[in-house]
């Protein structure tokens, strides 16, 4: 017996000794701060706080120097003997400007962004939880600095500083989405991603080519997706955390559902998610607006015909509905000390879902005048898959400190069906692109002063294409010409260099080159259009740097001067896709196509006052040269062609416009003892040429003056409210791209003139959480209801919309 108390007592004091608990707190509302990291080089330990706020700290005895490490709040550093001292309770300072937040877009590594001369706003996962955003193009939104363009409900276009579509640039856990089918229309890929699936998302403003290489012209949006997560090493035991999701938005009766769990081992951590979103039909406000946006009519079939029917609800958009479901499963091992190896396995898949926007197009001429243009318009489920690959090595060597390999494959299916009011043949377009990918990035510490990156990238799509024309009453299928070469392919290969260089303390240089060669081959079916030629093949090569300097005077101050140039090199959508734009128009490929040049010049600073406020502004100007624009050609000597009996004018895709861009995009935060203030707004004035006087018009894709501003109170981790104004300004019809004067989707004035009203909404949220596992939010978006279109949209935005969600984590 008394060796049993004996052997009893021993463990008991062993537990005690080996059971350290430390509690983090915020020094304004006494909350624990949950996700705060604690790490320690001597002895080589990591711990991170639970919802609680409280860390298993046993392992870090004996530690001279605690790291303690938060996003929001400021850095503290302590030995294990003070942490005693303070009976292992720390209190952090709430800091209201994130100076020494971390960043992954500006170099591809992580990095303090007071250490990049460019401007990059991110997206915390904290405050897209807490505003609910219902796609990922609704997530960039949020920024304030990203304006969305929607052609319909299952799409968003962000557009970055005067450019959008394939003068932007996506990118997914360090891997390229844009393929050789980005097109210069809106495109709508970026709702493929699961904006519940985040771990953080960063916009990197400006041309970012050197980086990442074609297309980061006015910037690039990363997208970091949920990591696993190892066992800390105070734990022996396998652990599963994760979250589950319900919402309900009453605009658009959508129904989410959403599940994440993370299954955490000491060298081998899964984490899985899934999501699936039911959208109806989209009501839009009924307060103020103009008649023209209201859907008058819609187009149903039965006995074999097309029918006309009034809408009975004029504000309910008809035929906007769509639904989608994402699935994600990541592993991740750490071999060795020195090695982590992760795979991770992406899918998305939308319902078909209308061009919304080509739903209301009336005829203006012909036997159906007056009557819908379009009996049926819609895409095909929009599929998505990725496989990545990724192998990190970090032990410093005469080569490289760190080093990364992403491979990834990633499969892209779009697919297009129309069909005119009263005729009989459904048009189909499908086109799959096999997408391969590899980079491989070194950086490399040469003294306290001298960091270098460099790296290697290849790039290789395949574009399947295939068309078909089917008879709606007999179903007889026939083929048709396709939207792009069957079995195009597009290849990159690009290497770059960049180095930071401290040349004072408060004076950092920035630099780096890059050089790109691409490749297009494209053989032609020559069955509906008799070319004199067969194939297309294209080498050709791009070379860009940027250079920029940062002066910090004080901790809490930034000042940067950034300039730098990019690329955009033709795709298979400029070489390859061969149509009759208008007829007596055939547009034909153009070989000699080069890739478009950027060059950017922009100024920006920061200034934290104190730990309460903060004012950020930039100002930045941006020069396109050789923009690729539609214009008359000659073949072999030929303007004109005989095509299906007719005489048409040859038109290709040709450098041939400029495009200018000036800018200014500003904000000021505060925060005092639970109350805070945030606001931002964005200008772009775009000019460009037209391809045949070059005279400078409005640039299509610089969108007008908007931002929003926020009202916030929280109190104590328990509750949070926010009251908040987006608003916009109006653009005249002078204003206007001229591609756009002539767009059925603008009002029109009392003259019949095309324009964009201004608007704004009023807007409130509120979050409580009676339990660190548990999140009750609600909100009203557009309380007033009013009845409004953004600037180049195809559909009307929400109208008034009561958002309700449940968050619960285990």
């Amino acid at each position: 017996m008394k060796n049993t108390l004996m052997i009893c007592f021993f463990w008991g004091m062993l537990f005690t000794v080996r059971s350290q608990t430390i509690t983090i707190r915020n020094s304004d509302t006494g909350a624990p701060i949950e996700m705060v990291s604690l790490s320690s080089d001597i002895p080589r330990t990591f711990a991170t706080t639970n919802s609680e706020g409280k860390a298993d700290i046993s392992s870090f005895s004996g530690s001279e120097l605690i790291v303690i490490r938060h996003l929001q709040f400021k850095e503290a550093v302590f030995s294990y003997k003070q942490l005693e001292l303070m009976h292992f309770t720390v209190e952090l300072s709430h800091k209201i400007f994130l100076l020494d937040e971390v960043s992954v877009s500006a170099n591809r590594w992580v990095q303090k962004k007071i250490e990049a001369p460019t401007r990059i706003t991110t997206i915390s996962i904290k405050e897209a939880a807490f505003q609910n955003p219902q796609t990922t193009a609704d997530l960039l939104g949020m920024s304030g600095y990203a304006f969305i363009q929607k052609s319909q409900l299952g799409g968003g276009s962000p557009m970055l500083r005067g450019m959008a579509t394939n003068r932007v640039l996506f990118v997914v856990d360090g891997v390229r989405m844009n393929t050789a089918i980005f097109r210069s229309g809106n495109l709508q890929n970026v709702i493929s991603l699961d904006a519940n699936a985040m771990e953080s998302t960063e916009i990197l403003f400006g041309p970012g080519s050197v980086m990442y290489g074609s297309d980061a012209i006015g910037g690039v949006m990363s997208f970091s997706t949920l990591e696993p997560k190892f066992l800390d090493s105070a734990q022996t035991v396998p652990v599963v955390t994760g979250n589950a999701l319900t919402r309900f938005s009453s605009a658009n009766l959508e129904k989410t559902g959403h599940v994440d769990f993370n299954v955490a081992l000491r060298k081998l951590a899964f984490v899985t998610s899934f999501t699936y979103a039911d959208y109806s039909d989209l009501r839009s406000g009924s307060v103020g607006g103009v008649s023209y946006f209201y859907r008058s009519h819609y187009v149903i079939t039965y006995d074999a015909k097309d029918h006309m029917v009034p809408n009975e609800d004029s504000t309910l958009q008809i035929g906007s509905k769509y639904s989608q479901n994402n699935f994600m499963q990541k592993v991740r091992w750490q071999a060795a000390k020195n090695w982590d190896i992760d795979y991770g396995f992406h899918f998305s898949e939308t319902s078909k879902f209308n061009r919304y926007d080509r739903l209301y197009v009336m005829r203006t001429d012909g036997p159906y005048k007056n009557r819908l243009r379009w009996a049926e318009w819609y895409y095909g489920p929009q599929k998505w898959q990725m496989h990545r690959l990724a192998i990190s090595h970090s032990k410093s060597n005469l080569l490289f400190d760190n080093m990364r390999f992403i491979g990834a494959y990633q499969f892209f299916e779009e697919s297009r069906y129309d069909r005119e009011f009263m005729f009989r043949e459904l048009r189909m377009q499908k086109e799959n692109v096999d997408a391969f990918s590899a980079n491989l990035d070194f950086d490399k510490i040469i003294n306290d002063r001298i960091t270098f990156y460099y790296g290697y990238e290849f790039v290789h799509n395949t574009v399947h294409s295939v068309a078909s024309l089917t008879h709606v009453l007999t179903q007889e299928v026939d083929s048709t010409v396709t939207r792009y070469p069957d079995g195009s392919t597009w290849q990159s290969n690009g290497m770059y260099v960049t180095a930071k260089y401290k040349l004072h303390p408060k004076w950092l240089i920035t630099g780096g080159l890059r050089y790109n060669n691409f490749l297009i081959n494209a053989d032609f079916d020559t069955t509906f259009f008799p070319f004199p030629f067969t194939e297309t093949r294209m080498n050709s090569g791009s070379t860009c740097g940027s250079l920029g300097f940062i002066y910090t005077p004080m901790e809490s101050w930034q000042i940067y001067v950034n300039g730098a140039n990019g690329f955009r090199a033709p795709n298979v959508d400029d070489m390859g896709k061969v149509f009759e734009s208008v007829p007596g128009y055939l547009v034909v490929p153009n070989p000699d196509l080069k890739p478009e040049k950027v060059y950017n010049a922009e100024i920006g600073t920061i200034k934290s006052f104190g730990n309460f406020l903060t004012i950020d502004a930039t100002v930045y100007k941006t020069w396109l040269v050789d923009a690729m624009v539609r214009k008359n050609f000659e073949l072999n000597g030929d303007t004109t062609i005989r095509y299906l009996g007719n005489k048409s004018r040859i038109q290709a895709i040709q450098n041939v416009t400029e495009i200018d861009v000036f800018g200014v995009q500003a904000g000021i935060e505060l925060f005092f003892k639970g109350f805070g203030l945030k606001s931002n707004i964005s200008y772009q004035n775009g000019k460009e040429q037209t391809p045949d006087s070059l005279v400078y018009y409005p640039l299509r894709h610089a969108a007008p003056t908007f931002g929003s501003t926020h009202l916030t109170y929280e109190y104590k981790n328990k509750f949070k409210a926010n009251f908040y104004v987006v608003y916009n300004a109006k653009m005249d019809f002078e204003d206007l791209a001229l591609t756009e004067r002539t767009n059925a989707s603008y009002a029109r004035d009392e003259n019949g003139m095309a324009y964009v009203a201004s608007w704004y909404t009023l807007n409130f949220k509120v979050a409580y959480y009676p339990h660190p596992f548990i999140a009750l939010t609600a909100g009203i978006e557009n309380i007033a209801d009013r009845m409004y279109r953004p600037y180049s949209s195809g559909i009307n935005a929400p109208g008034r919309n009561i958002i309700t969600s449940l968050r619960v984590k285990f």
